[in-house]
């Protein structure tokens, strides 16, 4: 089977550029038919816009607007209080989706201590107004548990709790982002997981664990083997790369795609 591999731009090609705006023509030229990214902080409409037409790629994702994240912010949707700055986060992120011709966008939950059910229930009452809105866009949003040794005290990090979420809110616009790098640092059993969440799976990320670099990099995760099994699941979609490259992008990116087997 010939994988589909989009390149991650707030991870990789780095060394290689500071801005996200010349990662876009960086990827293409790797081989990249697609990208995803975080939210474009500090660039324009306009500008990403153009980066991307400029390169001639498509982008399959992107990251809600996340707030200021020099203070910590990584999204409002699990914040009681924060209501509106939520859905001015929805807007603004539907109009880069759609300059970008993107379609799914990563609802983030946003960093909570002690999380409580003000918070659970704040998360869904937020989660279904974006599903409504994206709804309207042909859009889906995307929600990912992110490990809480990665990222301390963000709100969504259980798998079980998020699939419970996307079954009750029973919409077509509302799947899992199922990053195999936190999956396995916040349960395992990634075989199970992928068969038991396929059904509610719109997007696929990878990484090692636990440095989060190159599929074949040392750590704890067979990446040939998850590979075979997303295969055997009929996952034919995008898996986006998101890792941090250890040395040039470019240099690690083909050594792991030869020793896989894999080609972009």
């Amino acid at each position: 089977m010939a994988y589909k591999f989009c390149c991650n731009l707030s991870f990789m090609f780095q060394r290689e550029a500071t801005s996200i705006l010349d990662r876009y023509q960086l990827a293409k030229d790797a081989g990249f038919k697609a990208v995803e990214s975080g939210f474009p902080l500090g660039f324009s409409v306009q500008q990403v816009a153009e980066a991307r037409k400029t390169a001639g790629i498509q982008q399959v994702l992107i990251n809600v607007y996340t707030g200021d994240t020099s203070k910590g912010e990584l999204g409002f949707a699990a914040l009681p209080g924060k209501e509106e700055e939520f859905r001015r986060s929805i807007e603004t992120t539907i109009e880069y989706a759609k300059a970008l011709d993107c379609k799914m966008i990563h609802v983030m939950a946003g960093k909570v201590v002690d999380a409580t059910s003000v918070n659970d229930a704040t998360y869904e009452k937020n989660l279904r107004y974006a599903v409504d809105r994206f709804a309207s866009e042909q859009i889906v949003a995307l929600i990912e548990p992110i490990n809480s040794i990665t990222v301390p005290n963000y709100y969504m990090n259980d798998f079980s709790k998020a699939l419970a979420l996307v079954q009750k809110i029973n919409s077509p616009n509302l799947k899992l982002l199922v990053d195999i790098f936190h999956l396995q640092q916040t349960q395992g059993r990634i075989t199970n997981s992928i068969e038991s969440y396929y059904p509610f799976i719109g997007h696929i990320q990878i990484a090692q664990v636990p440095n989060r670099n190159e599929p074949d990099s040392a750590g704890e995760i067979d990446y040939r083997y998850v590979l075979a099994v997303l295969e055997k699941a009929g996952y034919n979609k995008y898996i986006g790369l998101e890792y941090k490259p250890q040395a040039a992008t470019g240099e690690g990116l083909s050594k792991w795609l030869n020793r896989f087997g894999c080609t972009l």
